[in-house]
């Protein structure tokens, strides 16, 4: 069985690496063991950066380049090129470009959070994991597609997915 691919917000990314979440902390350890495929792209990757940043954060230089080293490790960076994404080191072809199942892509109500659910789509990720009441709106629209999940829920859904 292929490992399951998520696409995770950058909220949750700092449950995980910044403040280490005892409800999150189930899915970095799924990371960090490779049990999961974590897909990233430039644009989501570019918000993380910027994030971090932020000085409610308190983490200096050093500390952000750190954290955000370390997502990168834990990750897999989308590469896009000429109407298809893929991931490097592919288990299975995904490919981007295909039809989706619905008539348009479903939009979010905070434009900030479009990424997540556009990544997403085009990799054909199994579940976006996000605590932001935009993204969770997107539920039942994007139910067909993938699952839209708050950390709780990603770390029940992996369990019962990679056993």
């Amino acid at each position: 069985m292929s490992r399951p691919v998520l696409v995770i917000d950058t909220n949750v990314v700092l449950d995980l690496l910044h403040f280490d979440d005892a409800v999150a902390r189930p899915l970095r350890l799924a990371m960090e063991a490779g049990r999961v495929r974590c897909v990233v792209s430039a644009a989501t990757l570019d918000e993380l950066q910027r994030v971090l940043a932020y000085a409610e954060f308190g983490l200096d230089a050093a500390q952000q380049a750190a954290l955000f080293a370390r997502y990168c490790v834990l990750s897999e960076t989308a590469q896009t090129a000429e109407g298809w994404i893929g991931l490097p080191h592919e288990e299975t072809p995904i490919h981007y470009g295909l039809k989706p199942a619905w008539n348009r892509m479903p939009r979010c109500s905070d434009p900030d959070d479009q990424k997540f659910i556009e990544l997403a789509a085009a990799v054909r990720a199994q579940g976006l994991v996000s605590r932001d009441r935009a993204v969770l709106k997107l539920r039942r629209r994007c139910a067909p597609q993938f699952l839209i999940m708050r950390p709780d829920e990603a770390v029940r859904w992996l369990v019962a997915a990679t056993g």
